[in-house]
């Protein structure tokens, strides 16, 4: 009888630590957000409302802290991806997507650090291109996969560019690929090629012609109505180049759009601090352009559109430009490299208004179906407001029941909480800033922001950024941080109070991705390191 009731005894104390056990774990699961895109959908904002589970009275030394780490093979410059609530292997999965720039896609559990599959993408016979192809320091090694890719559920396929070079000729490839095994899915991948009659720098026969090696895929790509975009840049600067906009069905890889923004002219690059291209409901996008020309003879000639933010409608087989700004003094910026196009640009949500930015300081919010043109004499734009010089960040949004806010860290200045009044969709002159110093040299902070709806309490601002180097130009030790939303003088948390909390080096222009009670922060360290609650 003793024994009987002994077993029986241990028999509940089993039961009810499993059903414990299962508890903490399975709502993870049931109740999973999916971060399928930069900064968590195409306004890009930054902004994941939908966090239960971290907020101001867990996020601190005693409760939060780095978990584990998932090693991959190279530098981590696309933000981490995570899907919830995805079948695989006969169970339900959270699994979070890491690409490197050595061409390679990870797919790890996202609750526990399991690696699920592992695959590279450099063609057979093939290297990923390096700094020393392009002669330029703005990367320290491989340029393989830097865009953030972009990931459709409905289909079950991740979408993403590869770069690949034997030496000698360079290719640049839209890859479509399964999310449950890593494999091309028909037509994948396709070469990325273009052209469009043009005058402009580096034509041949009055035609200019995409150039794989020196255009730079940084920005994140976008999924808008059933069509992959993609954008490029340039390496340093590296003449001649041109904007690229190209847009791919994304059932079938087809190209459907091509847009040039400098077809008569050079430059044009957009690139954005590497946040992804924002697009509304509508299916138009919006873009801002870096140091490029400007019209023809006529700065309102919209056939070149350097130095200026764009709404685009895809139109046949290009796009239209159906709004623009072009600031005032935009040859002063060509002059002085001071690029409108740096800094990550934002719709801000429920509104018909475009967060936009550039090196000079200089903050403007444009409305979406005007937003200003160009004139000689001053900038017919919705609001100017100007900060710290530099720009190279990516800024966030938060709505709570206190107050709305773009959060914006540039280097060299101190965080920035910038309150919106709805009324007058304008930016208060009161800004808040926090006292806590920031980051150096020529690489500013990238912002993510989580919340539980407006819910008090759980709005945090998580910003990670380089310690002590110019993260421009040398890899170095990186900080994540993490403020209350609703009073950015509060400092919850922050990865340096514990050496065990090290995330290692800096990833510049990968913002923090959080999801179900975690955060995945993308490092040069060869690792994401996965924090949350401890």
């Amino acid at each position: 009888m003793v024994r009987y009731l002994i077993i029986a005894t241990f028999l509940m104390i089993l039961t009810s630590s499993c059903k414990k056990i299962t508890n903490s774990y399975q709502p993870q699961i049931s109740n999973s957000v999916s971060v399928l895109t930069q900064h968590n959908d195409n306004t890009r904002a930054g902004l994941n409302d939908k966090e239960t589970i971290l907020n101001t009275t867990n996020v601190n030394t005693n409760y939060f802290g780095k978990l584990f780490t998932l090693p991959v093979d190279d530098e981590v410059y696309a933000q981490p991806l995570v899907v919830g609530n995805l079948v695989v292997g006969g169970r339900i999965r959270n699994i979070v997507y890491i690409a490197t720039v050595n061409n390679s896609l990870y797919a790890y559990d996202a609750l526990n650090g399991e690696l699920f599959w592992e695959k590279n993408f450099t063609g057979t016979g093939n290297r990923p291109p390096n700094a020393l192809d392009v002669d330029c320091t703005n990367f320290t090694q491989n340029m393989g996969i830097v865009g953030t890719p972009v990931i459709d559920l409905t289909s079950g396929t991740i979408y993403f560019v590869s770069r690949s070079t034997e030496g000698i000729h360079f290719h640049q490839y839209l890859h479509a690929v399964g999310l449950t095994d890593g494999s091309d899915k028909l037509g994948s991948p396709v070469e990325i090629k273009a052209s469009v009659p043009g005058t402009g720098d580096g034509n041949v026969n009055d035609t200019v012609y995409f150039d794989p090696l020196r255009n730079n895929q940084r920005q994140g790509l976008a999924l808008v109505n059933g069509i992959v975009y993609i954008s490029w840049a340039s390496h340093c600067d590296w003449n001649p180049y041109h904007g690229w906009v190209i847009g791919y069905d994304a059932s079938t890889l087809n190209q459907k759009f091509v847009y040039c923004d400098t077809p008569g002219g050079a430059e044009g690059g957009i690139w954005e601090s590497g946040m992804g291209i924002a697009a509304d409901s509508d299916g138009n996008l919006y873009i801002t352009t870096g140091n490029g020309t400007v019209g023809q003879s006529d700065p309102t000639d919209l056939s070149n559109r350097g130095e200026s933010a764009l709404k685009l409608i895809p139109s046949g087989s290009g796009m239209t430009i159906s709004s623009y700004f072009t600031p005032s003094n935009y040859q002063y910026l060509n002059d002085n490299d001071l690029d409108y196009g740096v800094m990550g640009t934002f719709l801000i949500p429920n509104s018909h208004y475009y967060f936009t930015g550039g090196k000079d300081g200089n903050i403007y919010i444009l409305e979406r179906d005007d937003m200003g043109g160009y004139s000689a004499t001053l900038n017919n734009v919705q609001q100017t407001i100007k900060i710290n010089d530099g720009l190279h960040c990516q800024p966030a949004w938060y709505s709570g029941n206190n107050g709305e806010f773009a959060f914006i860290w540039s280097e060299n200045d101190a965080l920035r909480a910038i309150p919106y009044n709805r009324n007058s969709n304008t930016f208060s002159g009161n800004q808040i800033l926090s006292d806590v110093s920031g980051p150096g040299g020529e690489s500013g902070a990238e912002i993510s922001v989580s919340s539980n709806g407006r819910t008090d309490g759980t709005g945090i601002v998580w910003a990670a950024y380089a310690i002590s180097t110019d993260a421009d130009i040398i890899a170095g030790p990186g900080i994540l941080r993490a403020f209350d939303a609703n009073d950015i003088t509060k400092q919850l948390w922050n990865s340096s109070q514990s050496p065990a909390d090290n995330p290692g080096y800096f990833a510049k222009f990968s913002a923090p991705t959080i999801a179900n009670g975690y955060v995945y922060l993308a490092t040069f360290s060869k690792q994401v390191v996965v924090y949350g609650l401890k």
